[in-house]
């Protein structure tokens, strides 16, 4: 009897082991949600805030913008007024770094890489947020809001405040999922 338990018991935990999670098995939630426009309100795409255990990211569909590389960005302020998007402020930026993933002190919250548009005239991407998802959240869908912002060229990791991106041609306001 004794030498039946010590078999199975051993067997039985191996049987729990599937049952295990990691990061890698947990679904994403979609958190926050934001309809980008160009300036004469033509669609430009849509972007999704995404939790996955504590990590946050950012996934991106846009399409009708200019091939090539394109600064895009986390904003300050939750607001998309035509025609150039300035309502949005700077790059939202609560931890105070410089602008920039080549920069010494940086890069601030709302520095993504480059949009990568193909000749088609559409991209996806989704790119993880550095830091405690729930944290993020309190910074990006705080009073103020958080707009999402395309720019009409790339961002050179570095100049502060806005990697010499150029204007922005859309914009979105991320607003919490329901």
């Amino acid at each position: 009897m004794r030498t039946g338990i010590r078999i199975l018991a051993p067997l039985m935990a191996l049987a729990a082991v599937p049952a295990c999670t990691t990061i890698y098995d947990l679904q994403s939630q979609t958190v926050g949600t934001a309809v980008l426009s160009f300036a004469d309100g033509t669609p430009a795409g849509t972007a999704q805030l995404l939790a996955k255990g504590d990590q946050l990211s950012l996934a991106i569909s846009v399409t009708a913008v200019a091939p090539g590389p394109h600064g895009f960005h986390l904003h300050s302020v939750g607001s998309c007024v035509t025609p150039d998007f300035k309502s949005a402020g700077g790059h939202l930026n609560p931890f105070t770094k410089s602008h920039g993933s080549l920069s010494a002190n940086g890069a601030h919250l709302g520095d993504l890489p480059n949009l990568q548009v193909g000749a088609s005239q559409t991209a996806s991407t989704e790119v993880d947020l550095a830091g405690n998802a729930a944290n993020l959240l309190d910074k990006i869908l705080d009073a103020d809001g958080t707009a999402v912002v395309i720019h009409a060229g790339a961002d050179d990791y570095r100049t502060d405040p806005s990697g010499n991106a150029g204007g922005r041609i859309a914009c979105g306001v991320l607003s919490r999922a329901s």
